[in-house]
């Protein structure tokens, strides 16, 4: 074929393509005709759904909805009206006004949002009437939650409107739409929000509404979110919550044998209603800028503690597993361990004179005792970093220095030393375990949050493995069986070690630390613990009153309930952490409190006393520390 003439085809080809092509677009294919986004005289509609409830392992309702109403505006719209009497209607300002319409303006002229969000039923009745003179604006329902008992603010989150990132990352959010803010809510936002129904409505030349847009076909239903329900206990939250009258802590219970978690107490808290309707902006702001209380903090998974004593739990357990004592290994204790040049750590254990044992330096708590088999354990490898990396690696194994995986959105991961770390405290080298000792009693270097050490204790009642900590039991009629929560994780001690570290556990509560919190006819195995409270003020430690800590498991076998206790500014672990940690256990596992004059007078001392005149103390010591050096 000539040059010439292929040039002529290739023309007419082309051309030919593009003419069927418009042909099929303007005149066949409908879809960009009839799609009523692409319609101005068209106005979109939402219908939103009812949002999930929320109930609690037993299906006691925890979270309900309420019916809330929104003005909604359409700029485009708009016509001119009594600004000032609409104003009145609504109870806000002409300045407001202003700000909510240029808002919505910038959103988008034509789709409608919210100008004024959450009416109550009242203000909706008088407002509807009169509404039919406000052209552009209009009134939609939507649903609000409502909490049926005031409790587990932290756990359930609350839910607020869509901010101006969340609108950039997800497209099927709109302005003034609600979302879940942390907790529950956050985390299972995509189950319980449904999807929202769409009604395209058609206007004549008038901009007057005359009924459906093509007979509704492209108009769809709102299908409303899913139930949950939480693995949590309510009574035994409740409770726990009650229990933690004018205290400062974090309290976790988790289901040794699944990891559900069982009890999530953080105080102090907030009424979740607090966190509903129009005073919630008031409300938000007044609670996130408590930096005294700090209400917002859940102390639970987000306060890092040194956990004090029973940390020595898991330094024993290394120890059995890297050979350097058994069982029956004896240390002498003269009232603290030397170490170094001059080096002290002072002990209370009280026993002088007799060979101490790992049962007895349990129970006892002897400081002394978990030094020299900490220092051994380090001092079996060649090197310093070589033993402190195994120590590491064994400690990590229990869940401890990293986040555990949990469902909830909030954490931190606190600190399990290695060799990395002090060899950037040390650039020089000269580091030895003399150098890290504090690491044996649960000071030092080591933090850890109460769900990590709630964690903890899980696998050591199991013997030596745990689940995953989890806060969701089902999703509407499912259980959910995610292998991320059903797999089983092991530590590297074998299990044969675990015994005589349980046994220690329950002498505990038999005839140690822990014995004034005994719940007669359950065995319950557990270790007091006091942590260090100091605070740097100005670049000066200051220190105050210990933190009271407490770990405990019960039955001691086939055991159903595994919890950490932390009471900030407690003293020791056995005036306030023990006597809860054993109320808990024995309302989770009997249902009631026992008789005895003993466990009555527990009860009512944890639910009538607190510790005010503490926090008042050490605020009082901040501030004049703080104004001293000014």
């Amino acid at each position: 074929m000539p040059r010439n003439s292929l040039l002529y085809f290739l023309i007419i080809s082309v051309g030919t393509i593009f003419i069927a092509r418009l042909l099929f677009l303007q005149v066949i294919d409908d879809k960009y005709q009839q799609n009523p986004l692409n319609n101005s005289a068209v106005t979109t509609k939402y219908a939103y759904p009812d949002r999930g409830y929320i109930y609690d392992r037993n299906g006691k309702l925890m979270v309900a909805n309420q019916s809330s109403y929104d003005v909604m505006v359409i700029p485009k719209d708009v016509e001119p009206l009594d600004t000032l009497e609409f104003c009145s209607l609504l109870n806000i300002t002409k300045l407001e006004f202003k700000k909510y319409y240029k808002r919505a303006k910038n959103y988008s002229p034509r789709i409608p949002s919210i100008f004024l969000a959450q009416l109550s039923k009242e203000d909706y009745a008088y407002l509807q009437e009169k509404m039919y003179k406000y052209k552009g604006f209009y009134i939609q329902k939507r649903f609000l939650r409502q909490y049926p008992i005031s409790t587990s603010a932290n756990v359930l989150g609350y839910i607020s409107e869509v901010n101006e990132r969340i609108l950039k990352r997800n497209k099927s959010y709109q302005l003034g739409e609600l979302i879940g803010y942390h907790g529950v809510e956050k985390q299972y936002e995509n189950v319980l929000r449904g999807t929202k129904g769409v009604n395209y409505i058609q206007k004549n030349r008038f901009n007057k509404e005359i009924g459906a847009y093509k007979d509704g076909i492209y108009d769809t239903v709102a299908e409303p979110g899913k139930d949950i329900y939480l693995t949590l206990d309510l009574n035994l939250q409740k409770y726990t919550e009650d229990l933690m009258y004018q205290k400062r802590g974090g309290i976790v219970a988790i289901e040794p044998s699944t990891g559900e978690i069982l009890a999530l107490v953080s105080t102090p808290s907030y009424a979740p209603n607090m966190m509903v309707g129009r005073k919630r902006s008031k409300n938000s702001v007044l609670l996130f800028n408590d930096s005294i209380k700090q209400p917002m903090l859940d102390r639970a998974l987000q306060a890092q503690y040194p956990p004090g004593s029973p940390f020595k739990l898991v330094n024993a357990l290394v120890a059995l597993q890297e050979g350097v004592i058994t069982p029956t290994t004896g240390f002498y204790c003269h009232h603290g361990y030397r170490y170094g040049r001059g080096g002290f750590m002072a002990c209370h254990c009280g026993v002088v004179g007799s060979a101490i044992q790992l049962d007895k330096g349990i129970y006892r708590s002897c400081n002394s005792y978990f030094s020299n088999i900490y220092r051994k354990t380090i001092e079996k490898y060649d090197s310093p970093s070589k033993g402190m990396d195994a120590w590491s690696n064994h400690v990590k194994s229990f869940g401890l220095g990293n986040f555990l995986g949990y469902d909830l959105p909030s954490g931190q991961k606190g600190l399990i030393p290695d060799s990395k770390l002090y060899k950037k405290y040390y650039p020089r080298g000269g580091w030895r375990a003399i150098t890290t000792i504090s690491n044996a009693i649960g000071q030092g270097e080591v933090l850890t949050t109460p769900i990590q050490l709630a964690n903890m204790t899980a696998a050591i009642a199991n013997r030596g493995f745990y689940f995953t900590p989890h806060i969701i039991k089902k999703i509407g009629d499912s259980i959910v069986k995610d292998p991320k929560y059903t797999k089983a994780k092991y530590t590297t001690v074998d299990a044969e070690h675990f015994e005589p570290v349980i046994e220690g556990m329950f002498h505990v509560f038999e005839i140690g630390t822990g014995r004034f919190s005994r719940v007669e006819g359950i065995e319950i195995c557990g270790k007091t613990g006091t942590s260090e409270n100091s605070k740097r003020i100005n670049g000066k430690k200051v220190d105050f009153t210990d933190h009271s800590i407490f770990v405990a498991f019960a039955p001691k076998d086939n055991p159903k309930i595994a919890i950490a206790v932390f009471i900030e500014n407690g003293y020791w672990g056995a005036r306030w952490a023990a006597p809860i940690a054993s109320l808990m256990i024995e309302k989770y596992i009997n249902g009631f409190i026992g008789k005895s004059a003993m466990r009555q007078n527990a009860e009512k001392k944890m639910l009538t006393q607190g510790l005010a005149d503490e926090y008042n103390k050490q605020l009082e010591i901040e501030t004049y520390s703080a104004q001293k050096e000014n």
